[in-house]
């Protein structure tokens, strides 16, 4: 495959570059704006109507981050809505792509025609246009990663450096705060910046992993505090996602294994321990919803000291592993291989939410000719790899290969891009609460922008490191 040099200036109609990089930037620009245009000022489900309201309103009234909400909020003072919010979010994945184009020494023509895959995936084309969380983390990490792949050509500079290093840390620290098991992103890019200064021996680069690590959460708990409104008092809610993940634990544990007993709840409240126990028939590995079919079974839980339920579930772990991780299975197979997708909420378009809710904050209900559009045309893709996080998980160990054999120094930080999103992936064995599909979004666009990325320069050969440490 020929390639070119990403400043070739051969110009056609319109004064287009019609370089391979000139394409893949017109591509993805082209692309960004066409999103743009069919999704705002964005797609909204209950979950993105509240947390607005929650940013607009500095109050707390749901489990879900407060620094999400608080983003929302800061976006919507300057612009009213989420237009505003929508296009920056964007502009972080399409940016960090375009940007990788500087990166390699010539561009492939299989740039421009991967380009073209990504940005027409139901995966960019829809979900980048929709208020979700899932998405804003993911187009933070990609951009924190993009930002590691550009820091060995500018170590030499101080002054570049040190900015970079900076947004780098603020993205991965605002990343954490908006998916909680967003952690492990920053975990594997700490390592990342101390295999990136590893020529200054291991002792300084190990300075340089934990000393990123403890700046990223030193600046996440600053990022915490102010996020935080503060009528509604301490954040309680880790707190709660714990408790819903126990309580989905332990009635799966049941529902696996008849014969499972909650020692500890029985002995504390028997009447609590078998209103739990017929929990068992509205349990589904695919959901945690459905508990809310038994109206006995919530009031029966939530009124349970935390520590008694957690040490129920600390001898479930211990005492019956086998249990847990036959229950645990179940749900990881739901949200990871997605065995009914209708079921698992693939797409969302419109604005859909209570009356009030929607009316309170001055937003239109229902979908639109073009939502409609959109969500028939993510309907041809389903029963493909499209939809698949298992295919995606696939490539991303392949490009991994591919990129640690060739052991460039931005090589190594795409590499741990894919790494990060493959634990995050792994992280919802423990945590899963339900098989929507857009919890393993940071695994499908973190793929694709490593296919993209090795589109851009698919040469195997290994070069001599580029790092320009002084």
């Amino acid at each position: 495959m020929s390639t070119q040099p990403p400043t070739d200036t051969n110009r056609g109609w319109l004064g287009l570059n019609l370089s391979p990089s000139g394409l893949t930037r017109f591509v993805l620009l082209a692309g960004l704006l066409f999103m743009l245009g069919a999704a705002l000022p964005g797609h909204m489900s209950y979950d993105s109507l509240a947390q607005l309201n929650e940013g607009r309103t500095a109050s707390r009234n749901t489990w879900g981050p407060a620094m999400y909400a608080w983003l929302l909020g800061v976006f919507d003072d300057v612009v009213p809505g989420t237009g505003l919010y929508l296009v920056s979010s964007a502009a972080l994945f399409f940016g960090s792509l375009s940007s990788l184009r500087l990166l390699r020494p010539a561009i492939s023509w299989w740039a421009p025609g991967v380009a073209v895959l990504v940005v027409f995936s139901p995966l960019v084309l829809i979900y980048q246009g929709v208020v979700w969380k899932d998405v804003f983390f993911s187009n933070l990490a990609i951009a924190g990663f993009t930002g590691l792949a550009h820091l060995p050509r500018l170590w030499a500079r101080p002054g570049p450096r040190w900015l970079l290093l900076i947004a780098i840390l603020l993205l991965l620290a605002a990343g954490s705060l908006v998916r909680q098991n967003g952690i492990i992103a920053v975990a594997v890019a700490a390592i990342v910046l101390g295999v990136l200064r590893r020529h200054d021996g291991w002792l300084r680069a190990w300075a340089w992993c934990f000393g990123g690590l403890a700046a990223t959460l030193l600046v996440a708990q600053a990022l915490a505090f102010v996020a935080q409104p503060t009528a509604a008092g301490p954040d309680k809610a880790g707190g709660i996602g714990v408790r819903i993940v126990q309580h989905y634990d332990l009635i799966g544990a049941m529902a696996h294994d008849p014969a499972y007993r909650m020692r500890h709840i029985e002995a504390a409240n028997p009447e609590a321990a078998a209103a739990i126990r017929r929990g068992v028939a509205v349990y589904s590995p695919e959901r945690v919803d459905f508990f809310d079919r038994d109206p006995e079974l919530g009031p029966s839980l939530w009124p349970l000291a935390s520590s008694l339920v957690g040490a129920e579930w600390r001898e479930l772990i211990v005492n019956h592993p086998k249990t847990y991780f036959t229950h645990r299975l179940d749900v990881f197979r739901w949200v990871f291989l997605t065995p009914e997708l209708d079921r698992c909420l693939p797409v969302f378009v419109g604005v859909d939410g209570p009356p009030d809710l929607t009316s309170s904050l001055k937003i239109v209900r229902g979908q639109d000719p073009a939502d409609i559009a959109l969500a028939n045309y993510a309907s041809y893709f389903y029963g493909t790899p499209v939809f698949s996080h298992a295919f995606y998980a696939v490539v991303a160990l392949i490009v991994i290969a591919v990129l640690l054999w060739r052991h460039d120094e931005a090589d190594l930080a795409v590499a741990g891009l894919l790494v990060a999103a493959l634990g995050f992936a792994a992280s919802f064995f423990v945590i899963s609460i339900a098989c929507d599909y857009r919890y393993l979004y940071f695994l499908d666009l973190s793929a694709m922008a490593g296919l993209f990325y090795l589109a851009l320069d698919p040469s195997l050969a290994r070069r001599k490191s580029r790092s320009s440490a002084p």
